[in-house]
């Protein structure tokens, strides 16, 4: 089940959509307007989004535009305007797919579901990691949630595979003790500092080369390894 938003100022058209999605048992949310969509996408990303390219309150190419330059959200457009400049302009602001209307809502459930699967493909594919450090390797799945070194399977805490994913998900940048403890450990307050030092001392020794993780004195600490 994915979460869909639907966006289009024609009451018929979004709830003629949403009510075939549901059915698909897709989890839907609508918009008639820009503005409540914005507004949604700063506490929530759906799994795909559908809508319309005209509204009163702005331009669904631009927005679309403007998405892109922060995020992969998938996009699909559904409109009126059906000359070829139109489409063209729909795929380069970066939308997956344009349907003209009048189009088939089966149609359009069968090109959302070959699209999330694409994605999820995809994103299977990019959660497994391989990282070097002069010669070991360190494989890590986010999906089967296992690191193994050299081919063997390190027994990592929950709290030891929660900085080791932090840590080569920030590709290499400094991170701080109190970033470690917010994202991963769940504490906000003072006094725990020592507590993070502690599962990165237990975390390198299960990582053998303990220059996997590099300390930043005054800050906290960086994930060492490369992927090539």
């Amino acid at each position: 089940m994915a979460h869909v938003f639907v966006v289009d100022n024609d009451d018929s058209v979004r709830e003629a959509l949403s009510g075939y999605l549901k059915l698909s048992e897709h989890e839907v949310t609508e918009f008639k307007e820009l503005s409540g969509v914005k507004e949604a996408l700063k506490s929530k990303k759906p799994d795909i989004i559908i809508m319309e390219t005209t509204f009163d309150d702005g331009d669904g190419f631009i927005f679309i535009k403007e998405i892109r330059q922060k995020s992969d959200l998938p996009a699909i457009f559904i409109s009126t305007r059906d000359s070829e400049s139109d489409r063209i302009t729909g795929f380069e602001v970066g939308a997956d797919d344009y349907l003209v209307k009048p189009f088939s809502i089966k149609e359009l459930s069968l090109r959302v579901t070959a699209i999330l699967k694409r994605i999820s493909s995809r994103e299977t594919r990019i959660k497994e990691k391989r990282w070097f450090l002069d010669q070991n390797i360190l494989l890590t799945d986010e999906n089967a949630h296992k690191a193994e070194m050299n081919g063997i399977q390190l027994k990592l805490t929950t709290a030891e595979w929660k900085i080791l994913i932090y840590l080569t998900s920030n590709g290499g940048a400094v991170v701080s003790r109190e970033q470690i403890l917010d994202r991963c450990l769940e504490y906000s307050f003072e006094g725990y500092d020592r507590t993070v030092d502690t599962h990165i001392k237990n975390l390198r020794s299960k990582l053998i080369d303990p220059q996997w993780i590099e300390t930043i004195r005054g800050y906290g600490y960086r994930f060492a390894g490369s992927t090539k």
